[in-house]
């Protein structure tokens, strides 16, 4: 039933969906805007969310009457508006809204467990053992949060300047990921 060779294929794949790396920008961002992280409940949410999804994705979206494009179209937006924070340095996003939820969201979804996160599991469902792809997902989210765990660590190696490079360069990133989601499920 277990297959090293899926599981670390399902690992890597869901690695490069996630992008954790890439959105270490974003998780400081975040953190020094509300504070504090909570590590262990964005993991765990992340954990839910992917596990959840990867056996009622389906059913609960047309429960509630919505299509997969429709899904990702709107994960597409906040990240759309995260990536304009990033770039222009505005605030799109309110002070207080941000602070009481930010271990949820935008973090755990839809930054790090969305719309492309969520659709990559139904995909990977059709061709990988469940059993591979759970064990895929918790390898993910041991790493994520590994990451935000250690977001102090990482701002004081990047130093002020080396963050403020990978933000931007960072926010054009998801920026143009934004746009590939949105024009793929528009049809644009």
């Amino acid at each position: 039933m277990f297959s090293f060779r899926e599981i670390l294929s399902v690992t890597m794949i869901l690695f490069a969906i996630i992008d954790i790396i890439g959105t270490i920008p974003v998780i400081i961002q975040v953190r020094q805007r509300a504070g504090h992280i909570e590590s262990e409940k964005a993991s765990i949410t992340v954990l839910i969310l992917m596990i959840v999804f990867l056996f009622i994705g389906d059913e609960l979206l047309s429960i509630i009457n919505v299509d997969i494009k429709s899904f990702a179209i709107a994960g597409s937006l906040v990240i759309f508006f995260i990536a304009m924070e990033m770039i222009l340095g505005i605030r799109i996003f309110k002070e207080e809204e941000i602070s009481s939820t930010a271990s949820i969201v935008p973090l755990a979804f839809p930054l790090i467990a969305g719309a492309g996160t969520m659709t990559t599991l139904l995909s990977l469902k059709s061709q990988y053992a469940t059993a591979n792809i759970i064990v895929g997902i918790i390898l993910n989210t041991i790493f994520v949060y590994f990451v935000l765990k250690n977001t102090h660590r990482i701002e004081k190696l990047l130093g002020k300047t080396g963050l403020g490079v990978l933000r931007k360069a960072f926010g054009i990133i998801l920026l143009a990921i934004a746009i590939k989601l949105f024009r793929s499920n528009t049809g644009l």
